[in-house]
């Protein structure tokens, strides 16, 4: 037995879908969005792989006898997902208070619940939990900082489908539909295909961010103004 293939490499996803099979993609799912340790794992690529094994290019990327069940992936991994995202939750509203404020944590940091609320404030706790899932490690540590901010239960859970199925099924589909595409250029081009993803994906908080900046400019200009013309009538007078 060559023990060498059975090494699994928890950073690469295509080693982890040929070992682990559909169970353990969803597995892992779970794992990154829930336990807070499983920040590591490639959540968008994993997904965006496991479609391309479960499309007509499975074989051409995995090898014979890999084809995955589109059926399961399309139902445990968005359901993996959103059970996950509320386990974190839950951390959050039980524990969360004394696990951020470790001076010692190198992990769990104050800062990240102070950037979190900021996160929240400025955008919305909906927009906030579901624009989360599409950013690699923010979406591990955004469900429990949303409990530790006492965000509710049901909101959080209302959001969090939304989010979770949004991100599971629109991964795995581009995998699917164009794995054939795909699979001649999977190990060159999966990386930077899925850094383009997130950057989409957090497109909008980037123009939100430019809005913000523009509109507190624009509203220095207006104060300088209007200084400045309060001073002019005050020298006339």
């Amino acid at each position: 037995m060559d023990y060498n293939q059975l090494a699994v490499n928890l950073l690469d996803a295509k080693s982890l879908i040929s070992s682990l099979g559909a169970i353990g993609l969803i597995a892992i799912i779970f794992a990154e969005t829930g336990l807070l340790v499983g920040f590591f794992f490639p959540g968008d690529s994993l997904l965006i792989l496991a479609g391309v094994a479960a499309s007509n290019a499975a074989s051409s990327v995995l090898g014979d006898g890999a084809k995955l069940p589109i059926a399961v992936l399309l139902v445990g991994c968005p359901i993996a997902a959103i059970a996950g995202a509320q386990l974190g939750h839950l951390i959050g509203v039980k524990v969360g208070p004394k696990m951020f404020d470790k001076p010692e944590s190198k992990i769990f940091r104050r800062e990240y619940v102070v950037k979190a609320e900021e996160y929240f404030n400025k955008f919305g706790a909906g927009k906030a939990v579901v624009l989360a899932r599409f950013m690699p490690i923010v979406r591990t540590f955004l469900n429990p900082v949303a409990g530790t901010l006492e965000m509710p239960a049901k909101t959080f859970f209302l959001w969090n489908v939304i989010g979770g199925v949004l991100w599971t099924e629109s991964m795995l589909l581009i995998g699917y539909f164009f794995g054939d595409a795909l699979a001649p250029v999977i190990d060159k081009y999966l990386i930077p295909a899925v850094l383009l993803i997130v950057l989409l994906s957090v497109s909008p908080i980037l123009i939100e961010i430019l809005r913000e900046r523009k509109k507190k400019a624009d509203g220095a200009e207006s104060v300088v103004d209007a200084t400045a013309q309060a001073g002019g009538r005050h020298r006339r007078g």
